[in-house]
Formats: C-alpha cells, sequence, structure tokens
C-alpha cells in the first residue's frame, strides 16, 4: 500500500489542467469561485474514477476510431485552453472568460482531461494490494486518491488567490501565464503518450 501511496503523491503533485486551471479560477476570480469549481473538479474526478474502475474506459479507448477520436479531441481542447492561458494578456488567468467557471465546467474538464484518465487507470488498475477484496481495494483507492487530491487542489486555489492579491506588473503576469500554457500542453502530451 505504501507504494500506491506514493505513487498517489507523485502522479498528483505535477501540474496538470485541473491544478492549472483551479489555479487560474482562483487568480482570476477569487476563493469562493474557485472553491466551487474546485468541487466541480472533484466531482470529475470522481467520475473519470468511476469510468474507469468499470471498464467503461478500456471498453471505449478499444475501439481504435473512437478512441481516436476522443484523444483529438481532448487535445484540441487543452490545447484551446493553453492558448486562452498564453494569450490572456497583464492578468495570471486561466482564461479570458467573460463569466465565472463553474461546477459543470470543473466536471466537464475533467471528463475531458487525459491525465486524469492516465492517473486513474495506473492508480486502479495497478498496485493491488487486496487481491481478494477488489470491491474494498478500490474503495480504500478512492479514500487515499481524495486524501491527497483534495488538499494539493486547495493548494493551488490558494496559489492563485495569492496571485490575484499581488497584484503583480503586467510583464510577470504574462510571463505566469505562458509557463502556465507550457505546462499544460507539456501535461497534455505527457498524458495522450500514456494511452
Amino acid at each position: 500500500m505504501l507504494e500506491f501511496v506514493s505513487a498517489v503523491f507523485l502522479l498528483l503533485i505535477t501540474p496538470g489542467p485541473g491544478v492549472l486551471s483551479v489555479a487560474g479560477v482562483g487568480s482570476g476570480f477569487g476563493f469562493g469561485a474557485g472553491r466551487r469549481y474546485l468541487w466541480g473538479l472533484c466531482a470529475g474526478n470522481f467520475l473519470v474514477g468511476l469510468i474507469v474502475v468499470s471498464g467503461l474506459a478500456a471498453l471505449l479507448l478499444a475501439i481504435p476510431w473512437l478512441k481516436t477520436t476522443l484523444l483529438i479531441a481532448s487535445a484540441a481542447y487543452l490545447g484551446w485552453l493553453a492558448w486562452k492561458i498564453a494569450t490572456a494578456g497583464g492578468r495570471v488567468a486561466f482564461s479570458a472568460a467573460e463569466r465565472v467557471p463553474s461546477q459543470r465546467d470543473g466536471i466537464a474538464l475533467q471528463l475531458v482531461n487525459p491525465k486524469a484518465y492516465a492517473v486513474n487507470t495506473n492508480l486502479f488498475t495497478g498496485f493491488a494490494f487486496m487481491a481478494n477484496q477488489p470491491a474494498q481495494e478500490v474503495l480504500i483507492k478512492f479514500l487515499i486518491l481524495n486524501a491527497f487530491w483534495i488538499p494539493i487542489h486547495f493548494l493551488w486555489l490558494w496559489a492563485g488567490v495569492s496571485l490575484r492579491r499581488m497584484d503583480l506588473p503586467e510583464r510577470y503576469s504574462r510571463l505566469i501565464n505562458i509557463t502556465m500554457a507550457f505546462c499544460l500542453v507539456g501535461v497534455v502530451v505527457l498524458a495522450l503518450d500514456l494511452f
């Protein structure tokens, strides 16, 4: 189980679309909006976990044309979000949104987030520690995953809110946006490579 806990920590601590977006929402719209969005991400991640555990993800990804279509759509959406980050101008933000991102937006992001599928697939299909009790193992894995997932995302939300309070000069905000965009693209490329 220690290997599983270590894997959870290492897979979740690396920035992906979820943490980058929650930091951006916190920076652009404050803690309240960021918290609501974060609970949407959490619900979306739970749904991804259920899709993986149920075998639906494996079934869908076993159909070559559907797998390709889903991966292209996911990469295109996340690439678009990376572009919105990079071109957000002089404010640190996930995108130049006209409205506050909602819980529904958080759920939607996780459902197209290839890192969420890669992480959940690795965690739920590997690291067996209760082979004779698979249902209990899955439940324990969900509990451990969320024991790390939720605090890590709240830390990123705090980081985004802290950036908002700093009121950084435009050039620093632009540099942060471009760095976040490159991180997002890099994580997406790595996650897509796992499929």
